[in-house]
């Protein structure tokens, strides 16, 4: 097949897969199922075939109200640790095929034996059969913020999305409230019941951690605009950015590494690699288990988020930076900050100023992540 052939065969079949539009918010109780389902009721009476997959109406009144008259896809029930659990049925979905579909709660981890592992899995399968979705979630469960998260709210949210996933968004609309408009909204009873409302105000509903997450959410709204015009307006002799992000076999800091590299990747809509050099005294034999444990750990992290892993033997570090550097046109390399402790030790850490010098000869840029 020719490539203009094949080229042209790429662009039927992207025209082929749904669209997706995604509703964001800095916690829940912002409206975002209401929302998605005010929008069902306006593609109704514009004649689209709009159906629920699934949304969650946390008992909320309004939002209950609002499901009526949306035709609903019924959902499969299974028996799960001696309890009949519903979730959404993916393939009486691709079978019934409807324009449109709602899938809320995009985070959600399906329960075991389901096909997918997880909901935006299946969101992704949905899109392929050509079938477009409205879905919706919270920022806490966006994969690379779920540091920033921890740090302001202090809790570890275990349900995540990964970033690629905004990034395939057709549209991302955050639903913004005040602080105040929030608070009041839950001291009303409107987002949890009566017992669980004086947690959630001395929990995650705490006015500053609001006002923190609310900036998050708006950034990252801002965020996917921006790529989406720069992606649109490309000129034809623009670089684009290719970042490769440099771990060791160090758990923390090669973490913090991918979620900071896959951050920026976001942000620039652009490729972005993860290379670890194997030295000759990290070879599988020598390496403490629970090193290599941590290692792989990080490369599935790093897959997650879209990055390309590679694991490259070589005894010299900057070496085999530059070598990859030089070899798939890196435009930007990000490293972690060596540590005081080490930085005593100054002949073992050389490679970073032989590595920043023959980058610097190149042109390309260094990011050292703290």
């Amino acid at each position: 097949m020719s490539s203009s052939a094949k080229d042209f065969l790429e662009l039927i079949q992207k025209s082929r897969k749904g669209k997706f539009k995604i509703y964001i918010g800095m916690s829940a109780g912002v409206g975002k199922t209401f929302r998605m389902l005010q929008e069902a009721h306006a593609l109704l009476r514009n004649g689209i075939d709009v159906k629920i997959g699934y949304i969650e109406t946390h008992g909320r009144e309004e939002t209950v109200a609002l499901t009526d008259g949306i035709p609903e896809i019924q959902r499969r029930s299974s028996f799960y640790k001696g309890k009949n659990l519903e979730e959404m049925d993916l393939q009486t979905i691709i079978n019934t095929h409807p324009e449109v579909v709602l899938v809320d709660e995009l985070a959600h981890t399906n329960i075991e034996g389901s096909k997918n592992k997880k909901r935006w899995q299946d969101v992704l399968e949905i899109l392929d059969n050509g079938i477009n979705v409205i879905s919706a979630m919270n920022i806490q469960h966006i994969e690379s913020l779920n540091e920033e998260v921890k740090k302001i709210t202090g809790i570890e949210v275990s349900e995540r999305v990964p970033d690629k996933i905004l990034a395939l968004a057709d549209e991302v609309v955050n639903i913004d409230l005040t602080a105040d408009e929030l608070l009041t909204r839950l001291k009303e009873g409107k987002i949890y019941k009566k017992e669980k409302i004086q947690t959630a105000l001395s929990n995650f509903f705490q006015s500053g951690h609001i006002l923190q997450l609310r900036e998050l959410a708006l950034k990252e709204v801002a965020t996917h605009v921006e790529r989406k015009v720069e992606t649109e307006i490309k000129t034809e002799n623009f670089k684009p950015i290719k970042f490769l992000a440099c771990i060791s076999s160090n758990e923390k800091i090669a973490k913090n590494i991918i979620r900071k590299t896959a951050r920026l990747a976001s942000y620039y809509n652009s490729p972005w690699t993860v290379l670890y050099i194997q030295k000759p005294s990290e070879n599988p034999e020598k390496i403490a288990l629970n090193k290599q444990r941590f290692l792989i750990n990080n490369f599935n992290l790093a897959q997650e988020l879209g990055a390309k892993v590679i694991r490259q033997k070589e005894s010299s570090i900057h070496k085999g930076i530059l070598d990859y550097v030089i070899a798939h046109n890196i435009t930007t390399v990000c490293i972690g900050k060596p540590h005081a402790h080490l930085l005593q030790r100054i002949f073992g850490y050389s490679w970073i100023y032989t590595l920043m010098n023959r980058l610097n000869e190149r042109q390309i840029d260094i990011i050292i992540l703290s």
